[in-house]
């Protein structure tokens, strides 16, 4: 979880101002947390006080309305009547890492995910979105190997993950579908030899960034077995009190290292 809050922020400053380099300051004066950010800690809460996904988004959405959500989530945040809106976005990626931590089989790890995904994101690309993102946090939480997580996730959700970066950098640009993210961002997490070596990668990508790097960030946080000290310092600097204090009753709930 606090891998793919690392990575957005990290990411952040380069989702408008796209690079195709590993070589960049982890953290400038412009990085922040985003949407991307908010809503995983939405969903942790959900986790923590078993309440409703849906209504957790809605609550933290709302105290941070100016976090960067898209249009459609936007609308649906701020409804009387909020339903699914059949989005493919890679928005119900971005805030499910949480899930491949918490649960402790692949069966409720996609369970949940979907539940995660379809308050907002219904289309069968947005679940799937979802459910991989989280299985590869979970498998790679329990000890998978690299290869074993690939297999797994290509054979279950037909992502094609054997094309390395450097083949998918030159031509790659902004794409905010879970099919044009989910696959680049897992790839940057099996190219990586480390938990910030994988953040290069998907910010290198020169896509929309951070929601990449949070996808790698949270995969790679559970393979490598955690995020280094002085990331996760410089999260809790720039997160507000109160996102931050969500984060650390979820590590504590689940015994995890912060």
């Amino acid at each position: 979880m606090l891998g793919a809050i690392a990575g957005d922020i990290i990411g952040s400053v380069y989702e408008q101002k796209p690079i195709k380099t590993k070589d960049f300051p982890l953290f400038q004066p412009g990085s922040r947390y985003t949407d991307d950010t908010v809503l995983t800690v939405a969903i942790a809460q959900a986790i923590l006080r078993k309440t409703p996904y849906g209504e957790e988004m809605r609550r933290w959405g709302r105290r941070y309305p100016h976090a960067g959500y898209g249009p459609g989530f936007r609308a649906w945040l701020f409804s009387h009547d909020p339903r699914p809106y059949g989005s493919f976005g890679n928005g119900s990626a971005m805030r499910v890492s949480p899930v491949g931590f918490a649960f402790q089989t692949e069966e409720e790890v996609l369970r949940e995910a979907r539940a995660t995904a379809e308050v907002t994101h219904n289309h069968p690309e947005g679940i799937k979105g979802a459910q991989a993102v989280a299985l590869a946090v979970f498998l790679a939480r329990t000890g998978w190997e690299k290869e074993a997580i690939r297999l797994r996730i290509q054979s279950l959700f037909g992502y094609d993950l054997s094309l390395p970066l450097e083949e998918i950098r030159p031509a790659y640009a902004f794409d905010g579908t879970c099919q044009g993210t989910v696959p680049q961002a897992i790839r940057a997490f099996l190219e990586s030899t480390s938990y910030e070596d994988a953040i290069r990668n998907a910010v290198s990508l020169g896509g929309d960034s951070d929601t990449l790097a949070s996808i790698a960030g949270g995969i790679a946080e559970a393979y490598y077995g955690g995020v280094p000290e002085l990331i996760r310092d410089k999260v809790k600097r720039v997160l507000p009190p109160d996102l931050w204090a969500v984060v650390e009753e979820f590590y504590q709930r689940f015994g995890m290292l912060l």
